[in-house]
């Protein structure tokens, strides 16, 4: 853990309950970064102590604490207001139970830096552990995405491996009551684009743990889609009053890049 600490970039990873993998994730992380914060939020299952006993012995490793789960958006919020007053420019985001990859930090950093007003986004490749449903339903989420976007490029927008700029993502939130629980991930990178913010995909793996390995969900199949689904109701409205100004702008794109 001897790698030079970014004054512009850190990792950022909301934790709620994550079960057993999260000082596995959390020293994977520091292995490939500098500095990395944690936000637990108000989680039960005893891993915010874990996690203070790891950083005491780490200084590259910051653990924040919210009294009571407000959601994953909200630790991310939470996490990247401190880190703009702190002079981050960009956090990279990933989930505390392993499901992320660690080993390409570096490289969505690294992409981060060569153009700081993108989003850098994972595009996850899943490997037969994954769950068919998941994999199913995701493609739902994705193909309304697109379509509120007019399909400007968002790979995956359900996959909360990504870079952000800090001061557009907090903007942005702030201009919304909603993106606070688990219809942040979707509705966060619609509302960038719109904001135009340019979408950079990477491929990136995704991880999916037996209970036996360790593996904990949140995922509610009927809560969660019935969130997702209010979300896209509400961005579709939002979508139709931009209509004429993302068709303008997506003409521009498409005749600049037949004119290279």
């Amino acid at each position: 853990m001897q790698q030079q600490r970014s004054h512009t970039h850190l990792v950022l990873i909301p934790s709620y309950n994550p079960g057993s993998k999260v000082l596995e994730t959390v020293k994977a992380a520091r292995e490939k970064w500098n500095p990395v914060w944690v936000v637990v939020d108000g989680s039960t299952d005893g891993s915010a102590k874990l996690l203070r006993e790891l950083a005491a012995k780490d200084t590259g490793l910051e653990v924040f604490e919210l009294p009571t789960n407000q959601g994953k958006g909200a630790a991310v919020l939470m996490g990247a207001s401190l880190a703009k007053s702190r002079g981050f420019t960009h956090v990279l985001t990933m989930d505390s139970d392993g499901q992320h990859p660690a080993d390409l930090i570096p490289e969505f950093m690294s992409a981060s830096t060569r153009e700081p007003g993108a989003l850098v986004l994972g595009n996850p490749v899943f490997d037969s552990n994954a769950p068919r449903i998941r994999v199913q339903g995701r493609r739902i989420s994705n193909w309304w995405a697109n379509l509120e976007t007019l399909w400007q490029g968002i790979g995956d927008s359900l996959y909360g491996f990504r870079v952000y700029p800090i001061a557009a993502l907090i903007e942005t939130m702030q201009s919304s009551r909603w993106m606070r629980r688990f219809d942040f991930d979707v509705e966060v990178v619609v509302r960038l684009v719109w904001n135009g913010l340019r979408p950079i995909n990477i491929d990136a793996p995704v991880k999916y743990f037996s209970v036996e390995e360790g593996g904990v969900s949140h995922f509610k199949y009927g809560r969660d889609n019935v969130l997702l689904t209010g979300m896209h109701i509400r961005l579709f409205g939002a979508f139709l009053l931009r209509l004429p100004l993302l068709i303008g702008k997506r003409v521009l794109q498409l005749s600049g890049g037949l004119r290279k």
